[in-house]
């Protein structure tokens, strides 16, 4: 499989919109340049195999791939932050017991 470099930088954009954004969304999750970029490359391969097998397709264009690489990125990064734990409901929630009982 042959990829020029117009490809790759698309590619690389995409997913730096795509990670940017849906840092922005899920909050306290600021991974700098380098992160975003990966989440977002990761999201996008999430997303194209994902929102396809739900039957959702937004169309084609470089729009369309923010977006399915967004909520790719977006699942990526709740996922991490279920498993990871993190500073959600349930970590404020058990903070709130531990310090009342």
């Amino acid at each position: 499989m042959y990829m020029s470099g117009e490809s790759l930088l698309i590619i690389l954009l995409v997913g730096l919109v795509a990670g940017w954004l849906a840092g922005q969304i899920v909050q306290g999750t600021g991974f700098g340049l380098i992160g975003d970029l990966m989440i977002g490359v990761i999201g996008a391969f999430i997303g194209g195999w994902l929102l396809p097998q739900l039957g959702i397709q937004l169309g084609s264009g470089i729009v369309s791939a923010i977006i399915d690489a967004t909520i790719g990125a977006l699942i990526l990064l709740l996922i991490m932050r279920l498993v990871r734990g993190g500073t959600g409901w349930r970590a404020r929630l058990r903070r709130g017991w531990s310090s009342r009982w």
